[in-house]
């Protein structure tokens, strides 16, 4: 009787978005598992931001650690040739029977390629194992960074890549008390004036390569207008005049109600 083929299992390993000492203790051993590294470039044989994390921790790139290429365009024939190469080498290593993990910056669950490589990896192999390591994410290592509270209690937050438009940043400026805008390279300049229109610049701040030795903040954003930002940066935006509509649940209509059974026994 043959033995049914034993697939390998895909690891997703959030390293966090450039500190290693960000990097979680499950992901630092994963990666010493003795699991063969994969790792995402831009272009064939161009250095990888989140080898670097890894690298920058200490750690080794074993020599027969694989890079998998996933071009930065928007042209769909390319990036469905490159995701069917990409699964195709995944899936070909897995078949040799070894564990693979996939190096993520940030966390592997949080516009990261892992999700649509494990997803079509999957289609491909149903029976191959799926494991998700999380991670900080930039948005979260940069609120640290840079001292500002995502949410207070019954506060709203929301994270939202900026190629959406002003228009939709400028609804959901409305909508939510704080905005991580990923993604902001292409933009800088539209957010910009429309965080000025709102008046919204001096509860605004910019931070770039959050975590590596390259990191960049700038509190000043009015000052980006007409400068080329890296592709690794966001925004964080808070609206503290925001009017918020009355909560039917929550810490706040709890307080209300306390407020009012302490007045009624007065």
């Amino acid at each position: 009787m043959t033995e049914p083929k034993r697939y390998g299992k895909l690891i997703g390993a959030s390293l966090g978005p450039g500190d290693p000492e960000l990097i979680t203790r499950r992901a630092w051993r994963a990666l010493q598992s003795g699991a063969r590294w994969l790792y995402p470039v831009k272009k064939a044989e161009e250095s990888s931001y989140a080898l670097s994390i890894v690298e920058r921790g200490g750690l080794a790139v074993p020599g027969d650690a694989v890079e998998l290429v996933f071009p930065m365009t928007r042209d769909a024939e390319v990036l469905a040739k490159a995701w069917a190469r990409a699964a195709t080498q995944t899936v070909a290593l897995l078949a040799e029977g070894r564990d693979l993990v996939f190096l993520v910056e940030g966390d592997a669950s949080t516009f990261a390629t892992f999700g649509h490589l494990a997803r079509v990896v999957r289609e491909r192999v149903p029976e191959v194992e799926v494991e998700t390591i999380p991670g900080v994410s930039s948005f979260a290592a940069a609120a640290a960074t840079t001292g500002v509270t995502l949410a207070e209690e019954d506060e709203t937050f929301a994270i939202i890549p900026a190629a959406y438009g002003v228009e939709v940043i400028n609804h959901l400026l409305d909508e939510f008390d704080t905005l991580a805008l990923l993604k902001v390279k292409p933009l800088v300049d539209e957010v910009v004036d429309l965080l000025a229109q709102r008046d919204l610049l001096a509860t605004s701040v910019f931070i770039e390569k959050v975590g590596s030795p390259d990191e960049r903040i700038v509190r000043d954003v009015a000052s980006l207008k007409g400068t080329k930002v890296n592709y690794l940066s966001l925004m964080l935006v808070q609206n503290p005049k925001r009017v918020r509509g009355e909560l039917r649940r929550g810490c706040r209509k709890r307080k209300e109600a306390v407020d009012a059974c302490a007045t009624v026994d007065a």
